[in-house]
């Protein structure tokens, strides 16, 4: 990550070298929205909604005002729909997050554990709108990769065991901070990438899980679109 680049730019840069030309996939609200910006030549990928649209384009370039119809995104963004695209209603929409048809799901998180666990829709004590999809895609998508800082306000977020609400347990299959890439192989954590110039001396300071370290650990790469 060099100085002129943000920590959630890096995660979004790496993630994007994670999808595959094709992919039907479902970008959580947030960080996990960069990706996109981000996907190298050649891959196109068709991007799922919650509220029911599959074939998600970029921002419109004239958007309707509040008040007159207009189309929008799960986090209530505008958007547009591709050539090709459809919309539906909600029970077909969660009908093809649970049933295994996405390739895969990036989704923020609060917490992840050693094991795989997420927790990533509350605080406790702290007012939330609702859980979203997020338990449905978790469950549902054949990848389940998460997006999020490896720590908050000196807080470590990778940890032994959440002691957040839980979105689903053992489902996490990769996890991208700004500091380090990991996968998870039957339950373990293993470190198979590090950002350039960390050591994982860093690493392991900066991690409460436990993890093992990859026999084919190396740097980073990120992609290189716009840079």
């Amino acid at each position: 990550m060099t100085q002129e680049m943000s920590a959630k730019e890096f995660i979004a840069r790496r993630i994007a070298l994670e999808l595959k030309d094709g992919d039907t996939v479902n970008l959580g609200i947030g960080l996990p929205t960069l990706v996109a910006n981000f996907l190298p030549p050649g891959v196109t990928l068709m991007l799922q909604s919650e509220n029911g649209f599959l074939g998600i384009g970029p921002v419109p370039e004239e958007i309707a005002p509040i008040g007159q119809p207009r189309v929008v995104n799960a986090g209530g963004n505008p958007c547009s729909i591709i050539p090709g695209g459809s919309t539906f209603d909600t029970s077909i929409s969660f009908a093809l997050m649970r049933g295994g048809h996405l390739d895969a799901c990036v989704l923020g998180g609060l917490q992840v554990a050693e094991n795989g666990d997420l927790a990533n829709w509350m605080v406790p004590g702290k007012n939330v709108p609702g859980m979203g999809g997020a338990m449905d895609l978790a469950v549902g998508a054949r990848q389940v990769i998460v997006a999020m800082e490896h720590t908050a306000k000196g807080e470590k977020k990778i940890v032994k065991q959440c002691n957040l609400p839980l979105t689903v347990k053992g489902r996490v299959s990769t996890l991208v901070t700004e500091l380090a890439l990991f996968r998870f192989h039957e339950g373990r954590m293993v470190l198979e990438e590090y950002a350039p110039g960390v050591s994982v001396d860093q690493i392991r300071a900066e991690t409460e899980a436990a993890f093992t370290v990859s026999n084919t650990l190396k740097e980073m790469a990120i992609s290189r679109v716009g840079l």
